[in-house]
């Protein structure tokens, strides 16, 4: 793998170009990277409850994001999340995440999906490695 990322605007949480993404739009204020989703049926796993998966791409995206808007090139190298509640179809969901430690090849970092302004859906952690 090159050790350098191109970004061709096809990613699928943030990608302006993909056709099929979710076309999220990321802000960073005092370290923190946060944006929104409003989630629809055909995000759907069981009817009306987001699928897990798309909640864990959004912890990933907004975690790598974090680190990237922060000019530390990185790429996932482990993620664990645990989900608290579910997210039902219609409803807003805001997701934050934050570095939390940095070494010299490893970016640690923390992210939470909340909804209603304070119900918890998911909680995230990340390691990635850092190329740059």
């Amino acid at each position: 793998m090159k050790n350098n990322l191109e970004d061709d605007h096809y990613c699928f949480v943030c990608g302006e170009q993909n056709p099929s993404g979710l076309h999220l739009v990321f802000s960073l204020h005092d370290g923190t990277v946060t944006t929104e989703f409003f989630p629809e049926k055909i995000h759907q796993g069981y009817k009306d409850i987001v699928h897990g998966g798309i909640i864990s791409a959004l912890l990933d995206e907004a975690m790598v994001k974090v680190a990237l808007m922060q000019k530390m090139p990185a790429i996932t190298a482990e993620l664990n999340v645990r989900f608290k509640n579910p997210l039902v179809v219609g409803d807003k969901a805001i997701v934050e995440a934050a570095i939390t430690k940095i070494n010299k090849r490893i970016i640690e970092v923390a992210g939470i999906m909340k909804k209603n302004g304070d119900t918890l859906i998911a909680e995230g952690n990340a390691k990635l490695l850092r190329l740059g």
